[in-house]
């Protein structure tokens, strides 16, 4: 949705004729506000607002919010101020994203030419299907009619010339209607608009422009071009007059490549303490890596965004030696840039992480180092990062995620872990929280010849004594897997565990309970979600080749069926 300004006076009927007009932009109305308005219909004609808590943004606000002055992007602590009786309902991304892609796809069978600019616009040219489906007027009732019939929602549409002037005239046909721009009449329609609604012309650029007397596309196309270059710059000043004078030469584009891909998040209390801030960079860097390998592609640079307390916002970016879609290594980068960033002092508010400089996997060349070709490490970390994306296919994103060596206080080396230590899971002293301490503390052995817990909290002993197994029984500890299938219930026989017992018949097995007693002592990584103590703090060389057995999943990245 465009907020640029629009003139209040400005008509509506620009003309009839439509020749030389093929280019239209389809613009939701108030989208992700909508789509929750055709799910609750109760709700129609009162305020509503999509948003998250009192520090986010607002996502989107029905006309009626828009009324008390609620707009997109506004902090959700002004706009609650701004209009206390609106409704607020909590975004749901999936919801929305399934609309525009059933959107898109009524658009696609108008016309091929189609160039989707964001998740609620797009460009469509549709010289090409004016003799099938009629002029463009009557393509733009039908778009409107198919996506009201289809969703409960509805859409503006632009109809101009060209791209530019046509985004405009969505803008000005909102809401739930059509405006159509002849080619003759570009220019007059452009007159009548302030400056600010030129692309590119936000608030500084306005100011500048205000100080040599300019405030309108009619002021600037009377200008000078050598003044408006000397307003705002030779590049710009030469673009924003061939802009007041209606020269748009961009074709629509249906092939939009990505330029960047992004995610970040807005601390629910400011984070002094920078452990827990690195955590949520961990936590961005899996997500911005996962987008890549579904999307085939590998970025060349990574950036971060900081905003502290103050709402200053700082960005630091870092080319890599190779261009990499694996979340370990865009971590270790923006790790770095954190560590180079000066708060002044100041608590972080949000932090994103970002890729940039997209390249296609089929196009990069990789150069192991000596140490990456003797170790297989990198390729390793690759591929147990390609197992957790089929894990999280599966079971969902929850199920599984990344962990670090130095995650928790005794955290091992594992590549992977279920729960990993997050903004969310330590409080603003930077203390464990109940459920971690359970999975690092409770669940670690003992040491050679002390006491320790097994995975019930029972104490039990070092190498050579007793203890108790998750069953209540008497044996020793363990750092083996257990079978997946259950023994018989009874008691399995004096010294030893029943995973100890299935092993070797009955008999005690005195080396797994020091293997246990060993493994207690240097501690465990984070778990992985499955049943047994040694699964937590894989290696990635064991991961890539344990997990795909055990949930059944194949190497061709993608679930299979499981076996009768």
């Amino acid at each position: 949705m465009s907020r640029g300004p629009r003139a209040e006076g400005v008509r509506r009927d620009w003309g009839r004729e439509e020749e030389g007009a093929s280019i239209l932009h389809v613009d939701m109305d108030a989208f992700f506000a909508s789509v929750e308005l055709a799910r609750r219909p109760h709700l129609r004609g009162r305020p509503v607002i999509v948003g998250g808590s009192e520090r986010s943004v607002v996502l989107a606000a029905t006309y009626e919010a828009r009324a008390f002055g609620v707009h997109s992007a506004m902090p959700m602590a002004v706009a609650k101020r701004m209009c206390p009786q609106a409704i607020v309902i909590p975004p749901d991304h999936r919801a929305y994203y399934d609309v525009s892609h059933s959107v898109m796809a009524v658009l696609h069978d108008i016309t091929s030419l189609v160039e989707q600019v964001s998740v609620d616009e797009a460009f469509l040219d549709v010289a090409g299907a004016r003799r099938r489906l009629g002029p463009p007027t009557r393509i733009a009732a039908q778009i409107r009619e198919r996506v009201r019939d289809q969703h409960g929602i509805t859409c503006s549409v632009g109809i101009a010339a060209n791209k530019f002037v046509a985004k405009l005239a969505s803008g000005h046909a909102k809401p739930d209607g059509v405006l159509l721009i002849p080619r003759t009449a570009t220019v007059d329609f452009l007159r009548a608009l302030p400056v600010g609604a030129l692309w590119g012309v936000g608030e500084r650029t306005a100011a500048n422009l205000e100080r040599w007397g300019i405030r309108t596309v009619a002021e600037l196309a009377d200008s000078d071009v050598r003044t408006v270059q000397q307003a705002v710059g030779k590049t710009a000043g030469a673009h924003l007059y061939d802009l007041a004078w209606g020269r748009d030469p961009r074709p629509v584009s249906p092939s939009r490549d990505e330029k960047s891909v992004g995610a970040e998040e807005t601390f629910d209390v400011d984070i002094h303490d920078l452990r827990q801030v690195e955590s949520k960079l961990l936590d961005l860097a899996d997500r911005c890596a996962g987008r890549l390998r579904a999307q085939q592609l590998m970025a060349r640079t990574v950036a971060i965004k900081i905003r502290t307390s103050d709402f200053r916002t700082l960005n630091r970016s870092r080319t890599l030696p190779q261009p990499t879609d694996v979340a370990r290594e865009m971590y270790l980068a923006a790790r770095e840039l954190l560590a180079g960033v000066d708060l002044a002092g100041l608590p972080v508010r949000l932090v994103g992480v970002r890729a940039e400089g997209l390249l296609a996997v089929e196009q990069v060349v990789q150069q192991p180092t000596l140490e990456e070709s003797v170790t297989g490490q990198a390729e390793a970390q690759r591929q147990a990062e390609l197992v957790m994306d089929q894990v999280r296919e599966r079971f969902g994103r929850a199920a599984i995620g990344s962990g670090t060596r130095t995650v928790g206080r005794h955290a091992g080396g594992g590549a992977v872990a279920a729960r990993h230590v997050s903004s969310k899971s330590a409080d603003p002293s930077g203390r464990e929280r109940p459920d971690i301490a359970q999975d690092s503390d409770q669940r670690r052995g003992p040491g050679p010849g002390g006491r320790g817990q097994n995975e019930q909290g029972v104490d039990g002993p070092g190498p050579g004594g007793r203890g108790r197994d998750e069953q209540g029984v008497d044996g020793p500890g363990r750092d083996e897997p257990r079978s997946d299938r259950r023994l018989p219930d009874g008691p399995v026989g004096s010294g030893q565990s029943r995973s100890a017992s299935a092993r070797n018949g009955g008999r005690p097995d005195r080396a797994a309970g020091e293997r246990g007693s060993a493994g207690g002592e240097r501690g465990t990584g984070g778990p992985v979600g499955d049943r047994t103590g040694s699964d937590r703090g894989l290696a990635p060389e064991r991961l890539a080749r344990d997990l795909p057995k055990r949930y059944r999943l194949n190497s061709g990245g993608g679930p299979r069926r499981d076996e009768a």
